[in-house]
């Protein structure tokens, strides 16, 4: 079985991007589960409805969400009609939506999970560590994927060696900025950050003009996203169908699209 899954998709270059070189990606790398990061792609933080129908209308299985999840209203008022988007298990409120989604892909059951890590990030309520072993042990799942949005490698690669006996994978997200710390380790997958999809000249996918008139010069900016070309960052994981055991994992990075 092969999982595709794609970071942070940050703005309108991001989801142009996406719904131009999606359907070939996922042809490509002959993916069976397909999981994006969409918590950066209206305007650069947070997600409508229109945009998680548009992710859909691609054939992109599961939406996670991070920090920003309920920046967009129409989303709070929304998410129940959106089954396959899933926000952070962990980060207030938590009476809304849903933090995990179970998939069957080739007769096995894929536990998807979205937390957040606590280091630099608001709103935290549960830690991570109890969050998803709650949801793990609650549920009855051959392969469990969680995506850790979180800012510090260090919380992210503690986490997985923490939670190695029950997640079959973690993929890290939030920092925007690929890793080249991708493993196979005890039979388990992780990455630090599958990095971006979004603008590539910019800062996190921002305007580099104002990412700096708001750092140098303290001026009140929006942190508007960038235009230009894109980059689209990922990983593919395959997971053997009989043991259910993680036996690779590849980077993606597509630039100058």
């Amino acid at each position: 079985m092969r999982i595709l899954f794609l970071g942070d998709v940050v703005g309108s270059v991001g989801r142009q991007i996406i719904n131009d070189n999606f359907k070939s990606i996922k042809e490509k790398y002959c993916a069976d589960l397909t999981i994006i990061n969409g918590e950066n792609a209206a305007h650069g933080k947070g997600i409508t409805t229109k945009i998680y129908r548009q992710f859909k209308s691609l054939g992109i299985d599961v939406i996670t969400l991070g920090n920003h999840a309920f920046s967009k209203s129409m989303i709070i008022d929304n998410i129940d009609d959106c089954s396959d988007l899933i926000r952070p298990c962990n980060m207030e409120p938590l009476n809304i939506g849903n933090g995990y989604i179970i998939k069957e892909v080739k007769g096995l059951k894929i536990l998807v999970i979205n937390v957040c890590g606590q280091v630099f990030m608001d709103n935290v309520v549960i830690d991570p560590y109890s969050a998803c072993t709650n949801i793990i042990d609650s549920q009855k799942a051959d392969i469990v994927f969680v995506d850790f949005h979180g800012e510090a490698t260090a919380e992210k690669r503690c986490f997985f060696e923490y939670m190695k006996n029950k997640a079959t994978i973690v993929c890290g997200t939030h920092t925007h900025i690929q890793t080249a710390d991708e493993m196979i380790k005890d039979h388990r997958a992780f990455i630090s950050d599958v990095g971006m999809c979004g603008p590539i000249d910019s800062i996190l996918g921002r305007d580099i003009d104002e990412v700096i008139n708001k750092t140098i010069y303290h001026e009140k900016t929006y942190f508007t996203p960038a235009d230009g070309k894109g980059i689209i960052c990922g990983v593919v994981i395959d997971v053997d169908e009989q043991t259910c055991n993680a036996i690779n994992i590849e980077r993606i990075q597509i630039r100058d699209i």
